[in-house]
C-alpha cells in the first residue's frame, strides 16, 4: 500500500506515513480473544488492511504476566503504527485492559457477531460532540464528598475522561443501604430521553447517585455512551 498523500510505500497497509506525516487509517477495530487478536484498519469507512497477532498463554502465573504484557504490547505497537483517531474493541476484557494500559487511546465498546460491520454502521451516523476538557474540569455540583475516597475519585475521573461526557455532578450519599461487598463498585444506568446517565457508586452499604451529562441528544446515543462507560468500569475492575 502507498501513502494516499505522497505515494510513498508503506511497510504495512494503513501505516502512518513518516515521509509526509499523513494518516492512512482513521479507525481501528480490535476483535480480541485470549490467544488471538484481529486488527482491522479503516479509512473513511473503507477497510484498508488487517493484521493478526497471536500468543500462547502460559500455564504458570508468573510467566502469564510477562506473556500477557508482551501480547498486549504487540497489539499496542500495531496501533501506534496507524495513529488512528478512534479505536473500537470487543472480546477478552483482560487483554483489552492490558492493551489500553500500553496504547493510551480511548477505547470504545462495540458488540455483535461482526464488530467491523457494527463499527461501519456507527460511523455512518452523526458524530457526537467531543468535550475538550481535562477530567477534573468536568467535575461540578455542590456535593464534593465521594464514597470510596481515593477509589471513588478514580471512578469519577475514569468516567470524566470519556470524550462525550460534559460534566459529572456528584449527588448526596445514602448510608442506609444494604450490602456486604467491600470495595468500590460502579455502574452507569439506562440513559434518559436527553442522553444523560446516572453513575451509581457503591461502597459496602453506602450508595451515591451521580449525574453524568453527555453530548448525546437522545436515549439511543446516550445508551452508546453508557455502554462505553460500563465497559471502561468493568475493565478497571469496578464491576
Amino acid at each position: 500500500m502507498n501513502c494516499r498523500q505522497c505515494a510513498s510505500s508503506l511497510t504495512r497497509p494503513g501505516d502512518y506515513c513518516l515521509v509526509c506525516g499523513t494518516r492512512n487509517c482513521d479507525t481501528v477495530v480490535l476483535d480480541i480473544e485470549r490467544d488471538h487478536a484481529t486488527l482491522t484498519f479503516l479509512f473513511e469507512e473503507e477497510v484498508v488492511g488487517r493484521s493478526d497477532v497471536r500468543t500462547t498463554p502460559e500455564p504458570n502465573d508468573e510467566l502469564t504476566v510477562v506473556e500477557l504484557r508482551n501480547f498486549a504490547g504487540r497489539i499496542a505497537d500495531d496501533l501506534q503504527r496507524k495513529r488512528p483517531d478512534e479505536v473500537y474493541a470487543t472480546g477478552d476484557r483482560e487483554v483489552i485492559q492490558a492493551v489500553r494500559a500500553q496504547a493510551h487511546y480511548d477505547f470504545y465498546r462495540v458488540a455483535g457477531d461482526d464488530p467491523v460491520e457494527a463499527v461501519l454502521s456507527r460511523l455512518g451516523e452523526p458524530a457526537l460532540d467531543v468535550v475538550d476538557l481535562k477530567p477534573k474540569e468536568k467535575l461540578g455540583g455542590s456535593h464534593t464528598t465521594l464514597i470510596g475516597e481515593r477509589d471513588g475519585m478514580k471512578v469519577i475521573m475514569l468516567v470524566a475522561e470519556h470524550p462525550n461526557v460534559k460534566k459529572v455532578i456528584p449527588g448526596p450519599i445514602d448510608a442506609g443501604g444494604s450490602g456486604s461487598r467491600t470495595g468500590v463498585r460502579a455502574k452507569a444506568t439506562r440513559a434518559d430521553e436527553h442522553g444523560n446517565v446516572r453513575l451509581l457508586l457503591r461502597d459496602g452499604s453506602s450508595v451515591q447517585e451521580n449525574r453524568v451529562v453527555t453530548t448525546a441528544g437522545d436515549r439511543e446515543m446516550g445508551e452508546r455512551v453508557r455502554d462505553d462507560l460500563n465497559d471502561a468500569l468493568a475493565s478497571e475492575g469496578y464491576q
